[in-house]
């Protein structure tokens, strides 16, 4: 046997593992990197978060990936050189963080990554009738794995979509073994690129799991977008510009009249969808000449009204509720206070007062996810869409 596959083997079969779980969203802020020690498995995962980072990418390297991310027709050259370098590049940054952490690498069992998402095409929104769902991210696990000397987990979504989903929202797993209760219905709401969020209702149990996951439109990715094309800002930071102007209400209800906000949950959508194109032909149906503020004030408001139509199909009437909110949408003072006004009975809190700070969530997710992978035996059955088998996500890659 192998010497890897027999410490796999050994890391499956203990009680706790460490796992390093790696993040990179479409707003290509940089990588996230949380180091988790996670006890057990399925509804007996216990996890704790011993270090959290966030590392910057370069401005040349934002540059060469949007080259290619969620466009038609791009270099396919670099999009293979990328696939390679990415996984060299984060499995450098893992090497490197763990260093100034003072951890040894033989002491982390599991590196999981979930890669950088290049192109998100469920069916219902390509044009290529012969054809079903699909999802790429690259950023080989291969290369991490030799880079670091860690057993390596990637390319979750593409199990999910083999399996007969969409690849997405994958939050609902994580989002269910950790943040369950018995006693308060929750909501966990992330607003990164794309917001999306899982219905906790507080009844939830492995047999009988009466709540979802699903998107809901998109949270930073247009807003995002607009400041980096027309302002060379990374963004609106604390929503400062959006707050200076003004909603132009007839722009919104354009942006608004899509298909998408009518289909019934689960669904996924990403930035393929909801881009400057997307505004641009919006704003060329609707006529006029706003101003930059105005244009994100609706942007803003947009992003809210996704999240605000799913809440309202979603969360019943007469029950207490409990909104926890993470990535980068929740430290947006403007966009937070669009829900809450919208819902003022509802509390809007965030995940770190459940232990899992705002930014660190979905890196976390991977890490449970890889967890699942070596270590779970079901995530239960209701938890997948009518059809769908129950799976374990990611590919293994050994560094040697």
């Amino acid at each position: 046997m192998r010497s890897h596959i027999e410490q796999l083997a050994q890391i499956a079969s203990r009680p706790q593992r460490t796992i390093l779980g790696l993040m990179s969203g479409t707003s290509l802020d940089g990588l996230d990197l949380a180091l988790c020690t996670i006890f057990g498995n399925g509804r007996k995962t216990k996890l704790t978060l011993e270090q959290f980072v966030t590392l910057p990418y370069t401005e040349h390297f934002r540059k060469e990936v949007r080259k290619v991310f969620s466009v038609k027709h791009g270099d396919i050259e670099l999009l293979v050189q990328l696939h390679a370098h990415i996984g060299r590049m984060h499995g450098q940054m893992v090497t490197q963080t763990l260093r100034q952490w003072h951890i040894d690498p033989q002491k982390v069992d599991l590196i999981a990554s979930h890669g950088q998402t290049m192109y998100h095409a469920p069916s219902f929104i390509h044009p290529h009738s012969g054809y079903a769902n699909a999802s790429l991210q690259i950023g080989d696990g291969d290369h991490i794995a030799m880079e670091t000397g860690i057993i390596t987990i990637s390319d979750f979504r593409l199990k999910h979509i083999a399996a007969g989903g969409e690849g997405a929202p994958l939050a609902v797993y994580g989002d269910y073994l950790i943040f369950g209760d018995e006693n308060e219905n929750r909501v966990m709401l992330n607003i990164g690129g794309i917001a999306n969020f899982t219905w906790l209702p507080s009844n939830a149990s492995m047999s009988s799991y009466p709540g979802f996951s699903t998107d809901v439109g998109p949270g930073n990715t247009m807003m995002d977008a607009y400041m980096q094309k027309h302002l060379g800002y990374a963004c609106d930071e604390n929503g400062v510009l959006a707050a200076s102007g003004t909603i132009v209400q007839k722009l919104l209800k354009e942006l608004m009249d899509h298909p998408f906000f009518d289909g019934g949950f689960p669904k996924t959508i990403g930035p393929e969808l909801f881009n400057l194109d997307y505004l641009e032909k919006a704003i060329a149906r609707v006529g006029g000449s706003y101003s930059h503020a105005d244009i994100m004030a609706t942007l803003n408001r947009f992003s809210a009204e996704g999240i605000l139509l799913a809440l309202q199909k979603s969360v019943p009437p007469n029950q207490p509720w409990v909104v926890y909110g993470s990535g980068g949408g929740v430290h947006n003072p403007v966009l937070m206070e669009h829900l809450q006004m919208a819902f003022p009975s509802i509390a809007f809190r965030h995940t770190g007062e459940l232990g899992v700070p705002v930014d660190a969530k979905e890196a976390v997710l991977f890490a449970l996810l890889a967890n699942e992978c070596v270590a779970g035996e079901s995530l239960g059955k209701a938890l997948f869409k009518d059809g769908m088998p129950d799976i374990s996500m990611g590919k293994i890659s050994l560094p040697g």
